[in-house]
């Protein structure tokens, strides 16, 4: 775990259901339902990009090497926001693919923008509930990395269930991720920050990776580790709110 910078060790594409699932009793989710309306130019290149790179989460098991036209190590980001990480990290690693998540419509509008404007041409986006994906889209062993930054914290105590980063979530991930593949989570929330790295090393297929070992850049690291700084980082430092990252591997057999 990494707290400003120190270890610590505490075509078959899809289409159908959206954020809210077709499950006839769902889940309680763990992201807030929010609306908002595309300008003008977010629509135009939504109405351009989105029958060939989006698709809308569904039951479907979801045809990466097809979608991509590659077979290539996959990243999933849950919860990709704007993009703006996700599009610098994609263009860190072009060897790789990248399957953004995001409910947010307008959020995904902007990282279609930055896919359209810089010619990136390795990330893919799917609109709805990230679990739904692991669960139903992505087979065993078929992730080489997880990506989730600055997930919802659900501060109150009532809240805590609609939490993503909890135990079965970490078992799905682990599940997902190939040996040796690589899960890092970044929060700006004390709390939850302590939650997630219980719930994170309770999982008998993970194990906590040294960041400092990370930082120098191993051979056999299946994809980067350092992350842009975006203005959501900034507000939160500018507040004093320090960030922590954790990073865990799958264990190798």
């Amino acid at each position: 775990m990494r707290d400003n910078g120190r270890v610590n060790d505490a075509k078959s594409r899809v289409a159908g259901a959206t954020e809210q699932g077709s499950r006839l009793y769902p889940r309680v989710t763990s992201f807030r339902s929010r609306r908002g309306a595309l300008t003008d130019p977010q629509q135009q290149t939504w109405d351009r990009l989105w029958p060939t790179i989006g698709a809308d989460v569904s039951d479907a098991p979801l045809d990466i090497a097809g979608w991509f036209g590659r077979e290539a190590p996959t990243i999933v980001e849950i919860g990709s926001g704007t993009g703006t990480a996700t599009a610098a990290m994609a263009k860190a690693e072009p060897h790789a693919n990248l399957i953004a998540i995001e409910v947010y419509r307008p959020g995904l509008a902007q990282l279609l923008q930055a896919i359209e404007r810089d010619s990136i041409p390795n990330i893919r986006v799917l609109r709805g509930d990230a679990v739904d994906v692991l669960e139903n889209m992505l087979g065993p062993e078929s992730l080489t990395g997880v990506r989730v930054f600055f997930p919802d914290p659900w501060p109150k105590a009532r809240h805590h269930k609609r939490r993503l980063l909890q135990g079965p979530t970490f078992k799905l991930i682990a599940e997902r991720l190939i040996p040796g593949g690589v899960l890092h989570v970044a929060t700006d929330h004390a709390e939850y920050a302590e939650w997630i790295a219980e719930a994170g090393n309770a999982e008998p297929l993970l194990t906590p990776l040294d960041w400092d070992d990370l930082a120098q850049g191993p051979a056999d690291s299946p994809m980067t580790h350092e992350r842009p700084v975006t203005k959501f980082e900034n507000k939160a430092q500018q507040v004093g709110r320090p960030i922590t990252e954790l990073i865990w591997g799958k264990v190798r057999a």
